[in-house]
């Protein structure tokens, strides 16, 4: 039996810097604020962020999260993928932005590029 999914609707993320993430989700991947909540009882925020009105994100903070793992092949999400038209262009902006990758490598199995 399987299950009848659509589509993700939303991937959560708990970042160590708010203010810092919010910056790079909203000015240079280019994600629109949906919603943003200050909780102060959890001295916490939650940032619900959207892609071509398409909800994608919640960000939150909270005041220590505990560190992850960094290894790729550790438990938990592995990476945030986005489609982009042109890659070399993107990541010329990323760049300019003061981001680092990892370099373009190709995938083996689809041939495709990606970083």
């Amino acid at each position: 039996m399987k299950l009848n999914l659509n589509k993700i609707h939303h991937i959560a993320i708990i970042c160590s810097n708010y203010e810092r993430s919010k910056k790079f989700y909203t000015g240079i991947l280019g994600l629109e604020i949906a919603r943003e909540y200050y909780r102060a009882e959890r001295d916490s925020y939650k940032l619900d962020l959207k892609l071509n009105d398409h909800y994608i994100i919640e960000l939150f903070s909270f005041p220590s999260p505990p560190n992850r793992l960094s290894f790729p092949e550790a438990a938990g999400l592995r990476h945030l993928a986005f489609e982009v038209d042109n890659l070399d262009i993107e990541l010329n902006k990323l760049e300019k932005a003061g981001v680092s990758h990892e370099g373009i490598r190709i995938d083996e199995l689809t041939n495709k590029r990606f970083t």
